[in-house]
């Protein structure tokens, strides 16, 4: 196979499955690792994909757009509901703290909250403060700021300030993008800024994920793979994924 008719095949891989890896590529095409990173960097010049942290994802991955809360709620529903399953062994003992950032799937852990164990929940999500609003046991706490529409999510100088004033247990955060180069990232500044406030209050922190989202980057990094304890994620995700992310300390799991 000439380079051309190469290159033209591994793009149309990357535009199927959304995210590709250089060692599988190489496998593929039986052709050398570093050959497939010529052919990856041949096609990043012409914008035909882009390149990441061990492989390369369509153009259009790479965005400074998102997607509304509703239309988030509907997708993937599957498996955010065994992520959050998975996810609620990590809540603290009673007597514990919790801060929740907003996100469809940190919405279906908050709906997983046992009403018997007292916490201490804080959050900057209008939907999860309205749902657990009326559970006896939990002590609830909303950050305050400007309500972000498409999020639904307080944001600005009063919701960071809010978590830079507070050391929870565990912080449950939800993300936009996951990758080695540019860790957790999220379209918007200010969303960003309360994410990282969070994280940094937090003794634990644990990111609820779908696998569709390891290898995306969207412009604004709130937060290093280092600052992450655990990846709660589903089974879509790759085995090279899962390695190299456990090579950088995380602990994943896999729901």
């Amino acid at each position: 196979m000439y380079a051309e008719e190469r290159q033209n095949a591994i793009a149309g891989l990357i535009g199927q499955r959304g995210r590709v890896s250089v060692a599988d590529l190489a496998d593929t095409f039986g052709v050398t690792t570093e050959t497939v990173r010529r052919d990856l960097a041949a096609l990043d010049r012409m914008g035909v994909v882009r390149r990441v942290h061990g492989g390369a994802v369509p153009v259009t991955t790479i965005a400074t757009v998102e997607k509304g809360l509703a239309e988030r709620e509907h997708t993937r529903t599957q498996e955010k509901d065994r992520i959050a399953a998975a996810a609620v062994r990590f809540l603290p003992d009673a007597g514990g703290s919790v801060a929740l950032d907003a996100g469809t799937t940190t919405g279906r852990l908050a709906a997983l909250v046992p009403v018997d164990v007292e916490l201490t929940v804080v959050t900057n999500s209008l939907p999860i403060a309205q749902r657990l609003a009326t559970v006896p046991s939990l002590s609830l706490h909303l950050a305050g700021g400007r309500v972000r529409g498409v999020t639904q999510a307080t944001v600005g100088e009063d919701a960071v300030r809010t978590f830079t004033t507070l050391r929870v247990d565990v912080a449950f955060l939800g993300t936009n993008a996951l990758s080695v180069a540019h860790g957790l990232s999220t379209p918007d500044t200010e969303e960003a800024a309360v994410k990282r406030a969070m994280a940094a209050a937090a003794d634990r922190v644990v990111v609820v994920a779908d696998s569709a989202k390891i290898g995306l980057e969207y412009f604004m990094s709130f937060a290093a793979l280092d600052g992450v304890d655990v990846l709660v994620t589903d089974d879509g995700i790759t085995d090279a994924d899962c390695t190299r992310l456990q090579q950088h300390g995380l602990e994943v799991v896999v729901a």
